[in-house]
């Protein structure tokens, strides 16, 4: 990057600039030093990123990700983003925070300029004081202390209050980029600077010295004697377009000098397809030229001389320049914190301009249709849910050959792209296909009496009977990473249990999801409801997408740890359902099986090594080591070339040891195994809690007190005893297929099948009751029967009918409704 910075072609500053641009500068260099970059990169809590800068510019960029690739940026602030709540004054904390941000982005080798307002409250704020401190004196040499709470502040001019503010607020700027070694320069302009050809080009040229020097532009119209703004036809085309405000300014600097982004900090979140606080607004993603019809503006902000309109239409203006634009909130800390390298890395953040329509839906289209069709797949029978997903698993058969031919386009483009592990989940078989088959079949048999199953029945009184009954959780997001096997997995169990779905696969996959999806949609077209299922295609980033949490209602990720932790971290609001690390154990104890040990050993870690529930850690009882057992065990991991990790208590029994293990909470993924030594099984027991990720754990022994204490103890969502950890699995557990698997405690835990797709809600009926009728003095009282539902072993319904009197009846294993 340091690289980078200098190629940008920057020189010693000099002070031949035009006498109305005051230029301020950093007191050791003019230049920026790769020690000065160090300290800010240490010192700012803003990811520092490389990427490539260059771009010819013509055209607008097309797509929110490729804004990363803007060089030249202007940062237009708004009044209501510069100054505080009263008016008077500036908002210090604000500007910190935006200084912070456009300095290390100037640090990245780009070229940022800032539009800002300011200069009319800083100066009001300073003229205040002064009349306070004048009018204080003289009152009190005529007319004594009691009288100042009289005093009447006269209304100021907003041209005097530029002038008085104009060297303070630069001043500001001054102090704030010195602390990232930043220099900056100030220029006050007029209408005339930009009409008048000569003084135009001057601008221009003073402009472009400025940016190939590493200085920061501050631009401001000179509202010390700029007039009043006149009605006129402006902003009808590129070369008419009068500056009259902030936002017209920042239009026609960003077009003249041919920037590649334009940011409006304003104090809303972004353009809203009604008045922002109505019932029925929505933030607008993306606006296209054209859409304004469709919008309605209320009025302007509380400070300024423009509001969304005129912003609307100078962004537009640029837009047809050839600069993208993005309006955002510069004002609500929880929005703008980092909101400038937000929207310059691709996040959608405000409401970005685009000339370009995507081909298909947006997102939020997508999650509305989601939506729609899940709730009409819920109205459906039972039994039309299970044909949907019989017809999803004939497809798979029946075009195997289309879908392996797709998968094969996903290998050859992902060939010494991807590690061997994730080239493994990513391939398709035709025994893969036919495994998947057959565990839609299954979900289809246990589809029948998913939705709408009555749990609960107590009647209330006569006439007022409560059930509770299962029901679909919503909208579901399900994001996964190179296994396209996942989606008609998924699929098929948001089928069976009446939730809408979108799916978000990893663009490694893209060939192989997309022939998947449409065999999808082909089934549920058969009811009717082909938009329940919908494939998140366009570039939305993830963490995008965990802020719709007005559309989705669970995001279940699968994929690596690192993509479920960054999915947690970035779902605010939105409840996530799933594991970060499947730091799978299985303890070795003293009288376990020979014959079992390797065999269970072996099937754990290398059946499939790349999968989260493959063993990672293997814990050995201390008297076994230097027995045959143990001999056995490290023969079998030779042989299967498993790298070996000694833990410390291990390594500490070998002169000569393996690698000692840097973390004891690793997660390989890969044909590699911690081995450690504990001393009994609470010991293992202690470290699986210490160390695991409540993911599945074994015991290995002949001892059944000790295997019972292990299972009892271990507080994991799937504990075993001399069976492998591979069985934690939906498929293998029956469900036909999972989700994932949840380590979480509330609602699913372990493997996520159909059941873990359900909530609940309460069904009233009755005629006229009211509450009043069963109070102390009322005429009804509570009848206090019903019936509580379960499932037997055997798969069957059954229900018990109780009264208050037989609660002494009831049974350990079930909530009785009183």
């Amino acid at each position: 990057m340091l690289s980078q910075v200098y190629r940008c072609g920057f020189q010693p500053f000099n002070q031949h600039l035009l006498p109305w641009v005051q230029c301020t500068t950093v007191s050791r260099s003019h230049c920026i030093q790769p020690s000065v970059i160090r300290h800010v990169r240490s010192w700012s809590n803003i990811p520092f990123i490389t990427v490539p800068l260059s771009r010819t510019h013509g055209k607008s960029f097309a797509h929110r990700g490729e804004l990363k690739h803007a060089k030249r940026i202007v940062v237009k602030l708004g009044s209501a983003v510069v100054t505080r709540g009263d008016e008077c004054g500036l908002a210090l904390g604000r500007l910190a925070s935006i200084v912070e941000q456009v300095s290390v982005l100037q640090n990245q080798g780009r070229e940022m300029m800032l539009v800002t307002s300011g200069a009319v409250a800083f100066g009001k704020q300073r003229l205040r004081h002064e009349i306070l401190l004048s009018q204080s004196v003289r009152q009190a040499l005529h007319s004594g202390q009691n009288q100042l709470k009289e005093m009447a502040i006269p209304v100021l001019e907003a041209r005097a209050c530029a002038a008085a503010g104009q060297s303070g607020l630069m001043a500001l700027y001054e102090a704030m980029f010195t602390q990232y070694s930043i220099c900056a320069a100030q220029i006050l302009v007029t209408n005339l600077d930009f009409h008048d050809e000569q003084k135009r080009r001057n601008l221009n040229g003073t402009l472009h010295e400025l940016l190939r020097m590493n200085i920061v532009p501050i631009v401001n119209t000179n509202d010390a004697v700029v007039p009043p703004a006149e009605p006129n036809s402006d902003l009808q085309g590129v070369n008419v377009i009068s500056v009259k405000d902030n936002d017209s300014l920042a239009a026609r600097l960003a077009v003249e000098m041919k920037t590649d982004l334009l940011i409006v900090l304003s104090d809303v979140e972004g353009l809203f397809d009604s008045p922002p606080g109505s019932d029925d607004a929505k933030l607008i993603d993306i606006f296209y030229p054209g859409d304004q019809q469709s919008v309605t503006f209320g009025t302007k902000s509380r400070v300024g001389m423009g509001g969304m309109e005129a912003k609307v239409k100078a962004a537009l203006w640029a837009l047809q320049g050839g600069t993208s634009v993005v309006i955002a909130n510069g004002t609500h800390p929880k929005v703008s914190g980092h909101v400038i390298t937000d929207i310059v890395e691709g996040k959608k953040v405000g409401t970005f301009f685009s000339e370009v329509k995507p081909a298909g839906p947006t997102v939020e289209q997508q999650g509305e249709m989601a939506r729609s069709g899940g709730r009409m797949l819920a109205t459906l029978e039972p039994e039309q849910r299970a044909e949907i997903i019989h017809h999803l698993a004939d497809l798979l058969t029946d075009q195997r050959d289309e879908i392996l031919l797709a998968n094969k386009k996903d290998l050859e483009e992902a060939e010494g792209r991807l590690a061997a592990p994730l080239l493994k989940r990513l391939s398709l078989s035709t025994s893969k296909l036919n495994s998947l088959a057959i565990g839609l079949r299954q979900i289809a048999a246990s589809s029948q009496d998913s939705v709408g199953r009555v749990l609960r029945r107590t009647r209330i009184a006569k006439n007022l009977e409560l059930e509770q009954v299962t029901v679909p959780i919503g909208v579901l997001l399900v994001i996964f990473e190179s296994r396209p096997d996942c989606l008609p997995q998924v699929a098929a169990l948001a089928i069976a249990s009446g939730n809408g779905l979108l799916l978000k696969g990893g663009k490694e996959a893209a060939h192989s999801n997309r022939i998947l999806h449409l065999l999808t949609q082909e089934a549920l077209s058969i009811h009717g409801v082909k938009e329940a299922v919908q494939l998140v295609n366009t570039r939305e980033e993830v963490e995008d997408l965990c802020r719709l949490d007005k559309m989705i209602d669970l995001i279940i990720p699968r994929g690596s740890s690192q993509l479920v932790r960054d999915i947690q971290k970035a779902a605010k609001g939105i409840p996530v359902m799933g594991h970060s690390e499947g730091i799978c154990h299985m303890y070795v104890d003293s009288e376990a099986s020979v014959d079992k040990v390797t065999r269970l050993v072996r099937d754990s870690k290398c059946e499939y090594p790349a999968a989260c529930n493959a063993l990672e850690t293997l814990l050995i009882h201390r008297d076994l080591l230097r027995t045959p057992l143990f001999d056995q065990i490290i023969d079998m991991l030779r042989v299967e070339q498993v790298k070996i990790h000694a833990g410390p208590k291990f390594a500490s029994y070998l002169t000569f040891s393996p690698s000692e293990v840097k973390s004891l909470r690793t997660e390989y993924g890969d044909l590699e195994l911690c081995i450690e030594v504990v001393d009994n099984v609470q010991d293992a027991i202690d470290h699986i809690h210490k160390y695991g990720s409540s993911h599945t754990d074994v015991i290995v022994t002949e001892n059944e007190d000790t295997a019972e204490f292990f299972l009892q103890h271990v507080d994991s969502a799937c504990v075993f005893w001399n069976a492998s950890t591979r069985f934690a699995d939906g498929y293998r557990f029956g469900l036909g297929a999972e989700v994932g698997i949840s380590t979480s405690r509330i609602h699913a835990r372990g493997p996520v099948g159909l059941e873990g797709l359900l909530t609940t809600k309460w069904l009233l009926r009755g005629k006229d009751h009211v509450v009043s009728d069963f109070s102390e003095h009322g005429s009804l009282n509570h009848l206090q029967k019903g019936k509580r539902f379960g499932i037997l072993e055997e798969g069957q319904l059954f229900f018990l009918a109780f009264s208050s009197e037989s609660h002494k009846n009831r049974r350990n294993h079930f909530h009785w409704e009183d």
